[in-house]
Parts: structure tokens; sequence; C-alpha cells
């Protein structure tokens, strides 16, 4: 297989952040320092800065459904972390995507780089879908101006389908992720949060009999 994809599958790394490896001379094959297009097979060493990697054969992919109060950060910083609710064997893994400390909801959890970026890289559009409530109803020209975009600090944010729920809660849809957009994009036209939970990202749904704080494997 090319250098690239054994990088990414080895390490959780997308295949762009593995070609950048690739191009700053971090990656050796063997003994010689591995060049885009390269190809390694089972008999070969191959090292990322000076470590060697070792193939999973089988990608491992988990779905969190996170509770509020949680990071997602390894370290934590002196808050519950994520990684505090899964066994030891599955820390390893790195968070596809975020959430934010106070965001609860579908969270995945890989070591297949590819599917990572597939999830997160803007040019595959993924769809991420939200449960939020709101601290009042949500006025019909409030609705169309988060359609349409609102502008933000760090330019427009638009949602691309608001469906009502129950009362001062609405479904949100939308592909960008960038740092808590949402809350940031309601607080622009006096709303505020209450509760955000995510329930969809890309093809994959919250399972209905996941309780918060429990995490189950999935196949990818």
């Amino acid at each position: 297989m090319r250098v690239n994809k054994y990088v990414a599958q080895a390490t959780g790394l997308s295949r762009r952040a593995a070609d950048r490896a690739i191009e700053a001379g971090r990656v050796r094959i063997n003994q010689k320092q591995a060049v885009p297009g390269d190809k390694a097979g089972p008999e070969d060493s191959v090292y990322l800065d000076n470590g060697r990697l070792v193939l999973n054969p089988v990608p491992t992919t988990i779905i969190l459904n996170k509770p509020a109060g949680y990071v997602c950060s390894r370290s934590g910083q002196g808050s519950k972390t994520v990684y505090d609710l899964l066994p030891r064997e599955y820390r390893r893994l790195k968070t596809v995507g975020r959430l934010d400390k106070d965001t609860s909801g579908l969270l995945l959890l890989s070591d297949n780089g590819e599917l990572a970026n597939t999830l997160t890289h803007p040019s595959y559009g993924k769809n991420k879908v939200y449960q939020a409530g709101l601290n009042k109803k949500l006025a019909l020209k409030d609705k169309k101006k988060l359609l349409t975009g609102v502008r933000l600090a760090d330019g427009p944010s638009k949602f691309i389908n608001i469906a009502d729920c129950s009362d001062k809660v609405y479904e949100i849809t939308l592909q960008e992720g960038r740092n808590r957009q949402i809350r940031r994009t309601f607080q622009a036209l006096d709303y505020k949060i209450v509760k955000l939970r995510r329930i969809k990202f890309g093809d994959y749904s919250l399972p209905a009999q996941l309780g918060e704080g429990e995490w189950e494997l999935i196949e990818t």
C-alpha cells in the first residue's frame, strides 16, 4: 500500500496529515527516507520520527454519548475528560471532531485516519445535527436570519435547516464546525442556549439505547 495510507492506518492520522509528515522528512521505510508515492508492505519497517509504526489490521471506532461537563482533550486541565469514560485499551483513540465542554451527545473516537478526514474535512460537506434548547421561543424573523447567515467575528454563520422539536427546542443542521459556533450564532441574535446535544454526524446517529457516558464499538 502507499506509505501515506500505511502511516494513516498505523497512527490514526488523516491521509493529508500523513502526507505532510512524509513531505517534512519525518517518515522512513527501512533505512530510506520516504517520499510521496512510495509503497510499504508487511515486510517493511516504517518509522515516524524514529518510532517504528505497527499497522492496525482492523481500525477501531467507538461512539460515545458524551455527557455535558466533560472535555475532549486528554489532559483535561482540571476538568473531567471523555477518556475517563473509556476502558484503558481505547484511550489511545482520537476524537473525530470535538464537542465543547457544555455540549453532550454523539462523539466518535477512532484510529481510522481516513474516516476522520472524511467526516471532518470541509470538502466532504458532512452534516451535523444538534438539538438546541433555547431560553425563549425563536422568532420567525430570526429563524430566517439563521438560514441566510448571521455575521460573527470569524465570518458568517449559516444553518442548513432548523426544525421545531418542542417548546423552545429546535433541531439544527449545519456543515461547519467552528469553535462554539451554534452558541455564538444564537447569542448574536440575543438568545441563550440552555442545552445543546449532537444527535447525528455524517452517516452516524446517536443510538437511542445509549445512555449518557456509555459507549459502543461500531463498524466503519
